[in-house]
């Protein structure tokens, strides 16, 4: 069971909005490598998870991502306040505005919509931790390649601390990953054989 604290991880304060901006960190919201598709992964790999450490790890950083997606919502909510046709316009906010308004939508920057296609979820240890290793640092390119577009510290503050999440995360799902080689069995055997035939 989760419980919702009615406070954001780290605090979102954006002065000055700038759909602009908002354009590309919707990614992080509902691309491939955002939060919604972490948290979907980690909260559906949990339960063919074998070993209770592990399913709680999973649990741990699925409910952290969801407060995470949270924050990337309240930023791109925070950037489109308030605009005038004029803005939306110059900003190339029209297509978005059109299907959307000012709409906190799961899509890429791209446009695409977020679908599960972006998520991997295996049930076998070993994939799955390393997918999910792969995918934090996908999603900390990510944040790098938000903080090379943006000039807003209030923006730039608050991706920052997501990427050292992100950073954190790949570091817990590494230690996970030797529990789990170290805890491997005989029904698992071929995971981390590759010369078993």
């Amino acid at each position: 069971m989760f419980v919702y604290e009615k406070k954001l991880q780290y605090p979102v304060k954006i002065k000055n909005p700038n759909p602009a901006l908002a354009k590309f960190i919707i990614t992080q919201y509902g691309g491939p490598d955002g939060e919604l598709g972490a948290s979907m992964r980690y909260l559906s790999q949990r339960f063919s998870m074998p070993y209770p450490e592990l399913k709680g790890l999973l649990t741990d950083i699925g409910t952290e991502e969801l407060g995470h997606l949270e924050m990337v919502g309240a930023i791109v909510h925070q950037l489109t306040r308030s605009m005038s046709q004029e803005e939306i316009k110059e900003a190339g906010f029209d297509t978005y505005f059109v299907d959307h308004t000012a709409g906190v939508y799961p899509t890429a920057a791209s446009g695409f919509p977020w679908n599960a296609a972006s998520i991997a979820v295996k049930g076998d240890v070993i994939t799955d931790l390393t997918e999910d290793m792969g995918a934090e640092q996908k999603a900390r390119t990510t944040y790098d390649n938000i903080l090379r577009l943006s000039d807003d510290p209030d923006v730039n503050n608050v991706i920052r601390f997501l990427r050292e999440r992100e950073v954190v995360h790949f570091q817990r799902f590494g230690e996970g990953l030797r529990l789990a080689m170290d805890k491997m069995d005989s029904k698992n055997f071929y995971a981390v054989n590759p010369a078993f035939d």
